[in-house]
């Protein structure tokens, strides 16, 4: 079988950095597709990523024609895009009644109208080949709603309507759409929190923990697989018990 290439928006961060590893260990050349920026950030990221086959790539993923050029040139060079993880997302968290339009429209602009842009750049040529796993990272808060992030559990909502919607659109290829929505996790922006915040955060946690974001990178993985085309359409909670639903 051939190599599968594999997109992951947001790549160079956190949760995409073991998202990253996850589907290069399972065999994938991956691409980390993230705005330029923090060199220190940049850095970690190759340290984490040394001696994969994992390359990074410049994107805005708010800029549609970028997107489009990015799955363009890595179509020609590679033959196709097998895999596209959507995590890119941002916070700017205040409550509605400060929040300005900039700071809607900036958590809007990349956390679904960035998953639009890259998507529909992706699609045509999974439904061409005839195989394609778009897997969408949401958020609990997405389920749940947040205090002072109407903008980020809309965008995050809006995600997974996106996700229902285009996993019927395209079944009947060989392309399946799916969500997780992570709970709270051992990432930057979390840990950057004020600890009696996070630890309140903790105590209502079931498993009494952060998750960790290799524990996201797996059920990415797992979706991502070829063996898990009778799944699609679905949201995968992983928050460790903090909301329960059916």
């Amino acid at each position: 079988m051939a190599q599968r290439v594999a997109v992951v928006s947001g790549g160079t961060g956190g949760l995409g950095t073991a998202i990253c590893t996850a589907l290069a260990d399972r065999g994938c050349k991956v691409f980390a597709a993230d705005i330029a920026g923090d060199p220190a950030r940049g850095d970690a990221f190759r340290a984490a990523t040394a001696g994969r086959d994992i390359a990074a790539a410049a994107l805005d993923v708010t800029d549609f024609d970028a997107c489009a050029a990015l799955v363009s040139g890595i179509e020609r060079e590679h033959g196709g895009i097998d895999i596209l993880v959507n995590a890119a997302g941002i916070t700017r968290d205040t409550t509605l009644r400060k929040m300005d339009k900039a700071q809607w429209d900036a958590v809007l602009s990349v956390n679904l109208d960035g998953v639009f842009n890259l998507t529909r750049a992706a699609i045509d040529g999974m439904l061409a080949r005839g195989f394609g796993r778009v897997v969408n990272i949401s958020s609990v808060n997405g389920q749940t709603g947040q205090f002072g992030q109407a903008n980020y559990s809309a965008a995050k909502a809006g995600m997974h309507g996106f996700t229902m919607a285009l996993a019927r659109e395209v079944a009947r290829k060989g392309v399946t759409v799916n969500s997780i929505s992570p709970g709270y996790c051992e990432t930057a922006m979390v840990m950057a929190m004020p600890e009696e915040i996070r630890a309140g955060i903790v105590d209502k946690v079931p498993v009494g923990r952060l998750g960790r974001p290799d524990e996201i990178a797996r059920a990415v993985a797992f979706l991502a697989a070829d063996d898990a085309g009778f799944i699609t359409g679905a949201n995968l909670p992983v928050n460790g018990g903090l909301f329960m639903s059916f």
